[in-house]
């Protein structure tokens, strides 16, 4: 049997020294949500591995890397009492590791358009004890008006753009972190923080350059 508490240890250990991880809270966040819990069994053994792997769905989805949560979050700031939509549950570690973030105060609000990946995703959470993380089967590009607006918006997915309704249910000051280029170019996309100041004024940050998948939906590579 892996021992999987201690593969947690040393892959938060691993991403402090490089860098990944810059906070206390988001070293607590990774080191308490147990990742083996969120990957396909067939995979089990190498949750703690650096790479994307395959989760249930159409054969497109993923379970990001590990390191990428990190990279994501930590920009975004998350803080206890935020309000956090997430596009596209996958696995629903993400949305694990930010209900950790924003504590019992926040929510975390995440919409998956495949309705195998929702319910793979939604299981993993309840049985996990993060059963009020809010599971919405739905497109994802067209946000969840009926939380917003929210302080952080994370699309996990390819967009050719920033959707527009996105931008709309981000509340004023917020920060949005989006893959945004094509899923078929050899260099990937460009990961985008955008921040939303007070005046309703956005400015966009190229932090790196990634490669997810394609966003399935009507603002996204794939319209469904």
């Amino acid at each position: 049997m892996a021992d999987f508490e201690n593969q947690r240890r040393q892959m938060v250990k691993r991403y402090r020294e490089l860098g990944y991880v810059k906070t206390e809270a988001m070293e607590r966040a990774m080191l308490k949500v147990p990742r083996e819990m969120f990957v396909d069994p067939t995979y089990v053994e190498y949750a703690y591995g650096e790479q994307p792997m395959p989760i249930p769905g159409d054969g497109r989805q993923t379970i990001s890397a590990p390191y990428m949560y990190p990279i994501f979050y930590e920009p975004l700031e998350l803080r206890p009492g935020h309000k956090v939509l997430e596009i596209g549950a996958g696995s629903g570690y993400g949305a694990a590791l930010a209900r950790e973030l924003v504590g019992p105060t926040g929510l975390i609000v995440t919409v998956e358009i495949n309705p195998v990946t929702h319910s793979f995703a939604a299981a993993n959470l309840k049985r996990t004890g993060y059963g009020d993380v809010i599971v919405i089967l739905g497109d994802g590009s067209l946000g969840y008006p009926g939380e917003a607006p929210y302080d952080a918006i994370c699309i996990t997915a390819a967009c050719p753009e920033i959707p527009k309704p996105l931008l709309e249910q981000l509340r004023v000051p917020g920060k949005l972190m989006a893959p945004v280029g094509s899923p078929s170019g050899l260099l990937g996309q460009d990961l985008v923080l955008l921040e939303k100041d007070e005046g309703g004024r956005t400015r966009q940050t190229i932090l790196m350059q990634v490669v997810y998948v394609p966003l399935v939906g009507k603002y996204g590579w794939i319209n469904k």
